[in-house]
This record gives structure tokens, C-alpha cells and sequence, in this order.
């Protein structure tokens, strides 16, 4: 009880003392304003879609600017994923220049344009939260009308006693909107009207010298959105960076902070970080910045000092794979990265229940399976198309033993038998042996025709076949019974 009253007072007061740094990052940004021939970006280098956006808020007197990641980018000589765009314009009015607008978000109100697939954020340039019931600084058009209006046009900003951000709808000047960004090569705004770019706190110095920096006091601007920290390893992966020391001194401790952070929000991360073609590299550094463990606390349990257990060499192992063919734009699957990175774990669950409880190893294996799903849910939320397609996947490497009679013909029809194939022959590069020969067996019965595999099955069914040994319930040896006394 002391302990939790000492933290509530210690959170309090870090409220109190930081409200400068919390609500002004940065007192005086440095802005730098580089010409057209200085910086190099070429209207070519950004989408069409995204031009439309930027010449429409431009004409209807809106200030509009490329921003952050897409500016970083195409400065990098890499090709952005995401153009997003920052304006003085209101979601509103936003929401009324463009027909094919919706609004979304309640902690951070955006505008999203459809162009079909392709979707162009839209965020009102953000302004200090230090009053929340500010005036806007720009104000929607008479002629807007929305159900909505009344509620948007309120300026909220609130924190969690851990100074997380739950709410931050406060606008506010291109100036505060740069303040208020996380890193120093976001806070790049590319205008079109006159083809310059206003870096306002040294990212085009950082980006030439390879270097992430977080804007403001790295604590503090954590424990705004703890989420930044995640963000820091992923920047420094996909950009092959490093992060500052200042911006990674805190990240070991504050990590545990991700545990507040809707296990919905975190699914998506999990795929930015490990599905971004930089996956095994991002592992590793989440694992040195004590962020993995707290993504995956089952894995974390079967971690070792010189990173040589099944789980540890399965999940670099799955990664590289996965990064390999991202890099051959090959589709990837997150079911199928999600069940070979809990695979070991589960395993081991079912091998406790079942020599615990006295069940067949089978009936031990289901339990494990959705001991295992339910926990990795509380903090990631892996949707349920994909934990059903993980269950399909864990359930048919007990099956594939199981070849007699008709049950290698049902099993080779199974919807999910390939992904589940691939599994198995990537178990056996592990685990050798049995598994290795089962692969061995199933890989030639789906390339052989009918009658041969008809042959191979009764090879199986006479024995002949290679076979592996079955899993004995484990025998409980009852205690001899204390003689009576005669």
C-alpha cells in the first residue's frame, strides 16, 4: 500500500514539475527554411493523390504541408510507404472541401481521404495542450454542417496519472504542431506552394548523420505515449540508424509502461515492427531495449543469455524468413509468424498439463493451445481470423502423424495444409530427426500421384514406414501402502 501511494505521489509530481516540458517540448524551436535547389524533393517523388489533397487545401486558403515520414523519405532516396499531410484546417472543414472524407479517431481527431485503397491522412496542425478549453485557432466555415460540429470544435486534451495522453485534440499554428512532434527527422514540413522545407529542430543535420533523436525530455515524452519507445527501434531498424543516447536512456526502465497501451493499438504495431522487411533486426533491438519481453511476456520465459533456446532460434529463424520475402515481395502471413514464435512455449504447456493432470498428450495440447492464445491476447490483440488459422496450423502437426487408413488423404485436403506443411518442414530444421523424416514422408506424398500415394500409406499401415514413436502418458507410481500392524 506504501509503495502504491509513494508512486501516485512521485506520478503527481512529475505532472506538476514537467507541465513545462510536457506542454512545450521545445521553448524556442530553431527553425531552418531550405530552398527548393537545397533539399532536392521533386513533385515526382510524391503521389498524385496526395498532390490533389495539398493543391485543394492550398486553394480554398488553407495552409498544407507533406509531412513527417514522407518527407523524411524521399530525402533518404527511399520510397514512402505514407504520404501524410498537416494543415490549419479543422477536421470539419477538411471533412467539407472533400467528398470522400471520414473523420476518425477520438484521442487524436483525423481526417482520412479515400482514393480508392489508398488513403491520405490529414491531421489539423496540433497546438499545447496546457489549456484544454482554448479557443481553436482557426474556426470552421458558417456554411459547415455536421451533426458532429459542436462536439469536434471542443479543444480536449486530458492525461492518465502516468501523464499518458488519452485525449489531444488541441489545435494549434504550424509552429506548436512542430513542438509537439516525436522525433527530430519527423518534424520536416515540405510545402508545395513554394517547394521549400521548414525543419524546425535540426532532422535534416540528424538524418545526415544517422541519428534518432527524440524532441523534449525523453521521459516525458514517453509517458505521453509510451508507444514512442517502439517507435524509436523501428525507425532505427527500417532507416539503419542509431538512436541517440539520450533518447534510449530511459527505454529499459519505462518499458513496462507498453502494458498500458490497448493490446488493439499494440496488434498493429506488432506488424509494423516485424512485418516491415526489417524484422529480425527490429527483434534484436527490442530485445536489448527490454520492449520485446513486454510484447511477448510468455516468450520472455524461455529466453536465454546467449540467445540459444528453441524459442530464440525459431523466432530469428522466422523473421529472416519473413524479411526474405518481403524483399521479394512475397505475401506474408502474421498467423504463420505468430504460431512458430509461440510454438515452443506451447509445447512445453502441454507437456506440464498432461504429465500435471494425467491427460492424453492431445486433450493437453488443446488447453495449452488456448492457455497460451488467451495470455498473448491481453497484450496483443491477434485478431481471431488469425488465431484460428494459429490453432489450424498447431492442430495439424499432431495430425500429420497420424497417416493410416484415409487420414493422410483427409489431412492433404485440409484448407490450411500448406501453411501447415511449411511449419513442419521448418520444425525439422530445429528439431531433426522424427520431425525432420515426417517432413521428409509429407513433402513426397503431395508430389506423388494417387497410386503412389496409395503405396505409401500401406507401407505405414504394414509398419514399414517411418514412424514416430507415439507419447506415453505419463505413469504416476502409487506409494506402497504402510503395513498394519499385526
Amino acid at each position: 500500500m506504501r509503495c502504491i501511494i509513494f508512486n501516485r505521489v512521485a506520478s503527481f509530481c512529475r505532472k506538476v514539475l514537467n507541465r513545462d516540458s510536457s506542454t512545450r517540448v521545445n521553448e524556442e524551436p530553431t527553425l531552418q527554411i531550405f530552398q527548393r535547389q537545397e533539399h532536392g524533393i521533386s513533385r515526382n517523388a510524391i503521389s498524385e493523390n496526395a498532390l490533389k489533397v495539398l493543391y485543394r487545401l492550398n486553394k480554398a486558403g488553407f495552409d498544407a504541408y507533406l509531412v513527417g515520414g514522407g518527407v523524411r523519405d524521399i530525402l533518404l532516396n527511399k520510397q514512402p510507404k505514407d504520404f501524410d499531410i498537416a494543415t490549419n484546417a479543422t477536421p470539419e472543414e477538411i471533412k467539407h472541401l472533400f467528398r470522400n472524407c471520414r473523420l476518425i479517431g477520438r484521442r487524436f481527431r483525423l481526417a482520412h481521404i479515400l482514393f480508392g485503397r489508398d488513403v491520405i491522412e490529414v491531421a489539423t496542425f496540433r497546438g499545447h495542450h496546457s489549456d484544454p478549453q482554448r479557443k481553436p485557432d482557426v474556426k470552421a466555415k458558417p456554411d459547415v454542417k455536421d451533426k458532429q460540429d459542436a462536439k469536434n470544435k471542443q479543444q480536449i486534451s486530458s492525461q492518465s496519472q502516468e501523464g499518458m495522453l488519452l485525449r489531444d485534440n488541441v489545435y494549434g499554428t504550424i509552429d506548436e504542431d512542430a513542438e509537439r512532434r516525436d522525433f527530430t527527422i519527423n518534424a520536416l514540413y515540405y510545402s508545395i506552394k513554394d517547394f521549400t522545407v521548414r525543419d524546425y529542430a535540426n532532422g535534416i543535420h540528424d538524418l545526415n548523420n544517422r541519428i534518432i533523436r527524440l524532441m523534449g525530455d525523453p521521459e516525458t515524452r514517453y509517458r505521453e505515449d509510451p508507444v514512442r519507445m517502439l517507435r524509436a527501434v523501428r525507425f532505427a531498424a527500417k532507416l539503419d540508424m542509431d538512436i541517440d543516447a539520450t533518447t534510449a536512456a530511459p527505454i529499459e526502465q519505462l518499458a513496462p509502461l507498453l502494458r498500458d497501451i490497448p493490446s488493439a493499438r499494440l496488434f498493429e504495431e506488432s506488424l509494423k515492427l516485424l512485418q516491415a522487411g526489417q524484422g529480425l533486426e527490429t527483434y534484436k533491438l527490442l530485445r536489448q531495449h527490454n520492449l520485446f519481453q513486454q510484447l511477448f511476456p510468455i516468450l520472455s520465459d524461455h529466453f536465454t543469455e546467449d540467445h540459444s533456446s528453441q524459442t530464440e532460434q525459431m523466432i530469428e529463424h522466422i523473421l529472416a524468413a519473413t524479411d526474405a520475402r518481403i524483399a521479394n515481395d512475397q505475401r506474408v502471413n502474421p498467423a504463420f509468424m505468430y504460431a512458430a514464435m509461440l510454438w515452443y512455449p506451447l509445447t512445453t504447456r502441454a507437456e506440464e498439463i498432461s504429465f500435471a493432470s494425467g491427460l492424453a498428450f492431445y486433450d493437453a495440447f488443446m488447453v495449452a493451445a488456448n492457455d497460451i492464445l488467451d495470455e498473448q491476447v491481453r497484450t496483443i490483440a491477434i485478431p481471431r481470423r488469425h488465431t484460428t488459422t494459429i490453432r489450424d496450423i498447431w492442430q495439424q502437426q499432431l495430425r500429420f502423424n497420424r497417416r493410416t487408413g484415409k487420414r493422410a488423404f483427409k489431412t492433404l485436403e485440409h484448407p490450411k495444409f500448406r501453411a501447415s506443411y511449411d511449419f513442419l518442414e521448418m520444425r525439422g530444421q530445429f528439431e531433426g530427426d522424427d520431425i525432420a523424416a515426417l517432413a521428409s514422408w509429407w513433402n513426397e506424398f503431395q508430389n506423388a500421384d494417387r497410386a503412389q500415394r496409395n503405396k505409401m500409406v500401406l507401407q505405414i499401415n504394414d509398419g514399414s514406414g517411418s514412424r514416430r514413436p507415439r507419447r506415453r502418458r505419463p505413469q504416476h507410481r502409487k506409494k506402497p501402502q504402510a503395513k498394519s500392524p499385526s
